[in-house]
């Protein structure tokens, strides 16, 4: 935990969290939008099969009275709210009335119900779930884990009908546990796969489609709706404000109007910018419509996101047996990749492809090739996926993107985002507090306690490093082009598997819906 401040005048703050995969974060802002204070836990995944990822719902829920508690250590500041930030499609289950969790944190990595998945495609029920939804069918979203879950505990949904059940993502379960509400906020519910876009408001076909009783489900509320009084974790304040990690990172940067296109780095990373108002494009090539936040009026936005980025890096750090920051070192130590492509489809890969069936491979190996060319490649595959991501936004609901707006831990290595501006050959406008997904709850929090004015929030100084391309234009696209094709042949498959049951106990993540060309 770091003060960055001395306790002395009882002045007023706001605290936010950011509860992600790898570690939860909180922070202590003031009414100058000064963060006084942070602190940190660090988190891990369990992986009891492959494909599988989960996580211990009591940990998680430990870890944010941990981190709240430990940045407000030594401060005697009178705390006018709580913010909150999440990952967003993870999902549990938990008894209604005791609270106690009945199954793990399904993690939004989690591939387990990809035969499920693979089923719900051909039966042709893709095109009613992204009508409704925005979003293509696919394991990382909610709805196909809560009916895992379900099946696993209540495979009648006797229980669930009966209201003894509650499902949700993870600001349902932290709401739950620090006010005894069972509710979500608005964005986070357009992650789950049951919610009507335009409607705001679960759908009942899709609650039929995928199982899940409405009983067991939350209240839909707005970003900004205050919950009930906090249960002795900060005396007397609520939780005033909650977004989803990507979504208020995006609010972080000040993003209130189309045109501007976000990239948050971390394990996997989200590519993201508002639509315009009505606007529902018809081929969104391979991108989503989600819902960005609610306060008082839904704002939409298109989003890319990929599965593996920094996870890439961990990866290949533990399978050379190095730690990632000497994986850095030698990715630096070699001019290029020498022909190697690392594509990072190990559960498939994310936007634009959506392609379930895309296998992990590493290409273009000689007799020359050193194990500093394999940690270029891990590098360069972060940078040349958002670039995918990137083009997709261009082709279909962007005007021409020439600079993109960066945050998440990842963006403190300067050479990544070197990288990132080279091989898109794009500026990249990094932030200045590289986690932001704290900060942008922050934020609305302080506006809804009254801490700060919408206006005085609106014009707080946005410090950002602008890094342009210092690689020949050429050169990028000849590298983008090897990469193109290395994901070509991981897409590619020689047959398609036969229709297969769904159940808790069977393992199905390489049955994956086949390849979308």
């Amino acid at each position: 935990m770091t003060n960055t401040a001395p306790a002395a005048a009882r002045s007023a703050v706001v605290v936010a969290v950011d509860q992600g995969t790898s570690g939860t974060k909180a922070l202590v802002m003031d009414g100058s939008g000064a963060i006084i204070a942070r602190a940190q836990v660090s988190l891990t995944q369990q992986h009891p099969q492959s494909g599988w990822v989960e996580q211990d719902p009591i940990v998680i829920r430990d870890s944010v009275i941990s981190a709240v508690t430990e940045s407000l250590k030594g401060l005697d500041n009178a705390v006018l709210g709580l913010g909150v930030s999440t990952q967003r499609e993870s999902a549990m289950i938990w008894d209604r009335e005791t609270g106690h969790p009945l199954g793990p944190i399904l993690g939004w990595q989690d591939r387990r119900t990809a035969g499920q998945a693979k089923n719900l495609v051909n039966d042709g029920a893709d095109l009613l779930v992204r009508r409704s939804t925005g979003l293509p069918i696919d394991p990382m979203f909610s709805a196909l884990k809560i009916q895992w879950l379900l099946d696993s505990v209540d495979p009648d949904r006797r229980l669930s009908r009966a209201g003894k059940i509650a499902a949700g993502t993870v600001d349902s379960w932290l709401l739950h546990c620090l006010t005894g509400e069972h509710r979500i906020e608005a964005g986070n519910a357009s992650r789950t796969q049951l919610l009507n876009l335009d409607a705001v408001d679960w759908d009942q076909e899709l609650l039929e489609l995928f199982n899940v009783p409405h009983q067991v489900l939350p209240t839909i509320l707005p970003s900004n709706a205050p919950s009930a009084h906090l249960t002795g974790l900060i005396d007397s304040a609520r939780v005033n404000a909650v977004m989803g990690d990507s979504h208020s990172a995006l609010y972080a940067h000040g993003v209130r109007s189309p045109g501007t296109v976000k990239a948050t780095y971390g394990t996997g990373s989200s590519i993201m910018g508002l639509l315009q108002e009505g606007v529902q494009p018809a081929d969104m090539a391979g991108l989503v419509r989600t819902l960005a936040w609610h306060d008082g009026t839904p704002r939409y936005a298109f989003e890319g996101n990929i599965l593996a980025a920094g996870a890439t890096a961990v990866w290949l750090s533990q399978v050379l047996d190095v730690d990632v920051s000497h994986l850095d070192s030698l990715a630096r130590t070699v001019d290029d990749t020498d022909g190697v492509n690392l594509v990072p489809a190990f559960a498939g890969l994310g936007a634009p492809w959506w392609d379930e069936r895309a296998e992990a491979a590493i290409s273009g190996l000689s007799l020359g090739t050193t194990a500093a060319h394999m940690a270029r490649a891990a590098f360069e595959s972060i940078a040349l996926q958002i670039e995918d991501v990137l083009q997709a936004a261009e082709t279909s609901v962007s005007p021409r993107i020439g600079s993109v707006l960066a945050d998440g831990g990842p963006t403190s290595n300067t050479w990544l985002m070197q990288l990132q501006s080279d091989l898109s050959q794009r500026t990249v406008l990094r932030s200045a507090v590289p986690d932001l997904s704290a900060l942008g709850v922050a934020h609305m929090t302080a506006i809804e306690t009254g801490l700060c004015s919408r206006e005085a929030v609106e014009g707080l100084s946005r410090n950002r490093t602008e890094i342009t391309p210092m690689m020949a234009a050429q050169a990028a696209e000849n590298r983008r082009s090897s990469w193109s094709r290395a994901v070509a042949r991981a897409r590619w498959t020689p047959e398609v598997p036969p229709r297969v049951p769904n159940s808790p106990g069977t393992m199905h993540s390489a049955l994956a819906p086949a390849s979308r060309e």
